[in-house]
């Protein structure tokens, strides 16, 4: 049984941001009743916005250690009076993980790591490297809460690596489990890896994961609930159905009948 089983926007304003956005239109009594649940479309159809209003109702931690006042989200703030959400069991353990916080948080550790090397650099030579390098590491305050979040900083993984590793190290009990574009982090070999550690999560807690996605792959997980945003609507739907399944089987189907296409269009 999952612990969401509805998700309902009553915002009877159709302008002004984050209102004009289709899924935030269309979220009327959307069915979360599955332990996996993907929230598909095109860019700008609101399938991050829908995970962001969720993750603030939640107050769900997420990668950047940070609360839920900053400028990231503004529209959630602003669509939390409207949101509706139904739980058949209420918990609200779990994680949110966004892209853009995953690389931030690298990005973070390197400029903290960077600036103290510049600090200490007149120290070379008088001081030996090891007792530098202790110095630099006791006031990296990004990577001490790296190493206590996440068990070891991720300076050694590769980009997809360290996602997967933050991404297991969070996923280590009952939860509701939120992940905006993962795909950004993966490759489709880290994709399917993705999909076989949610697998092996699945079969022992009681989880439920809603993801925002633009992977077919991701899509395909067994027995997922598939939403598609439009401008139009939004509705579930089959994979074969989806605009981005067909799409890609279409063009890996046959990349050359697409790229002739594109390269009269440029003539």
């Amino acid at each position: 049984m999952p612990y969401l089983a509805s998700l309902h926007l009553d915002t009877g304003r159709t302008h002004l941001f984050p209102h004009d956005i289709p899924a935030v239109r269309f979220a009327k009594g959307i069915d979360l009743r599955a332990a996996v649940t993907c929230f598909v479309g095109d860019n700008g159809m609101g399938k991050s916005t829908l995970l962001e209003v969720l993750a603030y109702r939640l107050q769900l931690p997420h990668m950047d250690g940070g609360g839920y006042g900053a400028r990231g989200f503004v529209a959630a703030r602003a669509l939390l009076p409207f949101l509706e959400l139904e739980f058949d069991l209420l918990r609200s353990v779990g994680f949110f993980f966004r892209a853009e916080d995953f690389g931030d948080l690298l990005n973070s550790v390197d400029r903290q790591d960077q600036r103290l090397h510049a600090q200490l650099d007149e120290l070379h030579g008088t001081v030996p490297d090891r007792i530098l390098q202790d110095m630099k590491d006791s006031a990296n305050h990004q990577l001490h809460r790296v190493r206590k979040d996440y068990g070891q900083e991720l300076q050694g993984f590769s980009h997809g690596e360290a996602y997967l590793h933050i991404l297991q190290q969070q996923v280590c009990r009952p939860g509701i489990y939120l992940l905006d574009e993962p795909e950004a982090a993966l490759s489709p070999a880290r994709q399917l890896a993705l999909i076989l550690f949610m697998q092996e999560h699945l079969r022992t807690h009681r989880s439920q994961f809603i993801i925002a996605t633009h992977s077919p792959i991701i899509m395909a997980f067994p027995q997922a609930r598939l939403y598609e945003i439009t401008s139009d609507a939004m509705e579930q739907k089959p994979l074969e159905a989806l605009e981005h399944f067909t799409l890609t089987k279409a063009f890996l189907n046959d990349p050359k009948r697409f790229l002739r296409h594109l390269d009269a269009r440029g003539e």
